[in-house]
């Protein structure tokens, strides 16, 4: 049985994006970091199109090293033949976007980890779990990684396998071009067609530019070319040809290359081309082995090509399946897709890392209720929340499922301290109690303050609305929130809202419902809703169907606790499990409350507060399981 659907082996780097676009590299003042290089890339846009992805390469023994790998698992992409080298960086690059027509890149890899890939690096029976092995030009440059690539092309052969090569010619990388020509696609070298020509024939598939054929074939006419290429392999030659999208040969070269085989292309604007052909490569790589006519497999090319086009960034431009599908059936509304909001929440909320399908958060982001105990101040409290994280992880042990609640004014050390340890993280923003919503000043007043934080935090804001408020009100709260969650967006942050109308005025089974309806209308797309226990199943449901009719993409629902006693979350959390959309509990003060109040008081020391807290907090976490296991059994 293969247990994997394609191996991609080759380049694998980091991607130094510069943030500003119509700049020289020489003025760029910030950098979005990706994963990068073309293996690597098609790994993940395979994995992003539900093939079962692995990918061989080598990575340094640093920090680059450690975000490719962990980059790749999240993806889902195999990284069993991932080797860790203790002696080489791992490569990066650093490119951006000039214009329309000009992209510059800088290399950096000099003796990198990758290109030390060899032979031995190769097991047998990783390559024989896939349908498919896939190699691309760099890695065939020089004799030991090219040593490793035919390795692994011949043992898949002889296990069955399916080979594939992308041309991906890069003539700096090949050593007949500066270093400064990063950009450069085409330099004629005998050399380099006479290496590529002694590979060709252990292909079945072959994909590339005109350029890039023109290089593999040794002529500048595109049909001559091809048809050097079908002499030595009689692969399935797969030719780009940019706006004009593809075709695919499986036999004989015709007279014209209207003559192959093609599928629908995309009037698209381009914005930029770095890693586009990755994308293309991943939805033919998709159609390929789903074993789609190459029509079909085409439109599967030239769709995620034209998806890749149209954004910053190589693999995160690269869409899922399921927006793929979007992108199909809705077709195209504005030629600049990167500014299609719809589409772009589809993008976003599909390609979303993480399972977090079961939510138990232990909220201490409180403020104001910690500096209203007897004996707080900002240091004292700030420890405190040290000791919560402690019981916290006490809790989670490092397993899935576990989360935090922490603020970063008075909260910094803890947040510092749960950073990479697997937990959920949610950091507010709102000032305690403000009503109309004001933020924390270190968000800024342009918010931009969120450049500053992790990647793995989520941005929580709670607001205080009712839909009685007035017309001022609502206008005042509108602002705030949607500067808010598109500055999220912008930074790569998730966005938790919570709203709490019982504070506010009388509430009934739609309430919370019309706030939700209301928030959609106004363009904000929350990854996560924070709400308060409903006391009726109409409730529920009522929330829960505003919230699908606009997102179904949702990360979903966490039940806060309003300092409700154990017996009464109880009752509640098994209400809410009911329910599927709701997938935890954010709670605080039941789990902290006493233990605060009595260590403030100096009246309990640092172990007791952190035991109190961690059985308080295992306690709630027994609950919400069980009643979500009493729901799903009910259900069935």
């Amino acid at each position: 049985m293969k247990t994997l659907d394609v191996i991609t082996i080759g380049r694998s780097g980091v991607d130094l994006y510069g943030s500003q676009v119509g700049g020289r590299l020489e003025d760029m003042g910030s950098f979005d970091k990706y994963i990068g290089g073309s293996p690597t890339n098609m790994a993940c846009g395979t994995a992003r199109l539900g093939l079962r992805s692995g990918l061989i390469s080598r990575v340094g023994d640093e920090h680059m090293g450690g975000f490719l790998r962990e980059e790749l698992e999240r993806h889902g992409v195999s990284v069993e033949g991932v080797r860790t080298d203790p002696e080489r960086l791992t490569a990066l690059v650093i490119l951006g976007i000039r214009d329309r027509e000009r992209f510059p890149l800088i290399f950096y890899r000099e003796n990198c980890a990758d290109m030390a890939l060899c032979a031995d690096d190769i097991d047998p029976a990783f390559v024989g779990a896939a349908r498919a092995v896939v190699a691309t030009g760099t890695h065939l440059s020089h004799p030991t990684p090219r040593a490793a690539v035919l390795k692994a092309l011949e043992l898949a052969k002889a296990q069955g396998g399916r080979t594939a090569l992308d041309i991906d010619y890069r003539p700096n990388l090949w050593g007949v071009a500066g270093h400064g020509e990063g950009e450069s696609r085409f330099v004629e070298s005998a050399e380099v067609t006479r290496a590529l020509q002694e590979v060709l024939p252990h292909f079945d598939l072959i994909v590339g530019t005109e350029e890039e054929f023109h290089i593999a074939g040794g002529s500048t006419d595109t049909l001559e070319a091809l048809r050097a290429v079908r002499a030595v392999s009689a692969a399935t030659l797969v030719c780009k040809r940019g706006p004009m999208g593809a075709v695919a040969f499986e036999g004989a070269i015709p007279e014209s290359l209207d003559e192959g085989q093609s599928g629908p292309g995309f009037a698209i604007e381009v914005f930029n081309v770095l890693g586009a052909g990755d994308g293309f490569m991943s939805g033919l790589l998709k159609g390929w082995l789903d074993g789609e006519a190459w029509p079909v497999t085409l439109k599967y090319a030239n769709a995620c090509g034209a998806l890749a086009v149209s954004r910053h960034g190589c693999t995160p431009a690269y869409p899922s399946w399921e927006e793929l599908q979007f992108f199909f059936d809705r077709g195209i509304v504005r030629p600049d897709l990167r500014n299609d909001a719809e589409l772009e929440q589809v993008h976003w909320a599909t390609n979303r890392h993480g399972d977090w399908s079961t939510m138990r958060v232990f909220a201490f982001d409180h403020r104001a209720q910690l500096e209203e105990m007897e004996g707080a101040d900002p240091a004292r409290i700030g420890r405190f929340k040290e000791l919560c994280l402690e019981a916290a992880q006490a809790v989670a042990r490092g397993q899935g499922g576990h989360g935090i609640l922490c603020d970063g004014r008075l909260g910094q050390e803890a947040l510092f301290r749960a950073a990479g340890t697997g937990l959920w993280t949610g950091r507010p923003v709102e000032w305690p109690g403000s009503r109309p919503l004001r933020l924390e000043p270190e968000t800024g007043p342009d918010l931009g303050g969120l450049r500053n934080w992790p990647r793995d935090q989520v941005v929580k804001c709670l607001c205080f609305c009712h839909p009685d408020d007035d017309a001022g009100m609502w206008a005042d709260q509108e602002a705030t929130v949607t500067r808010l969650f598109h500055a999220a967006r912008r930074n790569g942050l998730e966005f938790l809202l919570e709203v709490i109308p019982s504070t506010v005025g009388p509430v009934d089974t739609e309430t919370t419902a019309r706030i939700i309806e209301r928030v959609y209308g106004w363009g904000v797309h929350p990854d996560w809703w924070k709400l308060e226990p409903f006391d009726s199943d109409a409730a529920w449901a009522a929330a829960v169907a505003a919230i699908e009719r606009h997102d179904r993409h949702t990360r979903g629902i966490v039940v806060l606790g309003l300092d409700a006693a154990e017996e009464a979350l109880a009752a509640r959390f098994a209400r809410a499990a009911r329910f599927p959309l709701v997938k935890g509990f954010a709670v605080g003060r039941t789990i902290f409350g006493a233990a605060a109040r009595d260590w403030f008081a100096g009246r309990i020391g640092d172990e007791a507060a952190v035991a109190r807290m961690r059985d308080n907090y295992a306690r709630l976490c027994g609950i919400w399981d069980a009643a979500r296991a009493a729901a799903e059994r009910d259900a069935a």
